[in-house]
């Protein structure tokens, strides 16, 4: 069975950052591909960042081009999303998901089979 299971969330200043990772277990990953979502009190949930197992390719939000960096520890099977320079509308809860669409980096959130449990980020202004 597939778990995911998301760790590193908690409450920050603006301005200030926070690391979240993301463990991987029950199945091979080489061939699937990671993704960060997160969703707002009353907004839905967005794409944040997203990495390619086999060859570490990337892709981010605008909203988070420069600031947000996603990595991964293929030995640990274990995904990280470094946030830098957090801003209030950072604030929200933090998914990690993986697909089966190896090679691409989808934008949508039903393309997404695997799912965490979610870790809530706050950032105070």
């Amino acid at each position: 069975q597939v778990q995911l299971v998301e760790s590193g969330g908690g409450l920050v200043q603006a301005g200030g950052s926070l690391r979240l990772s993301c463990a991987a277990s029950g199945r091979s990953f080489s061939s699937h591909t990671m993704a960060w979502f997160r969703q707002a009190p009353g907004k839905e949930r967005e794409f944040v960042a997203g990495i390619t197992w086999s060859r570490g390719n990337t892709d981010y939000a605008d909203s988070v081009k420069g600031r947000f960096t996603t990595f991964k520890d293929n030995a640990k099977a274990t995904v990280f999303l470094q946030m830098n320079s957090l801003k209030p509308e950072d604030t929200g809860v933090y998914y990690c998901a993986a697909t089966i669409r190896g090679g691409v980096i989808p934008l949508g959130q039903q393309l997404y089979a695997y799912w965490g449990q979610g870790t809530q980020v706050t950032v105070s202004s």
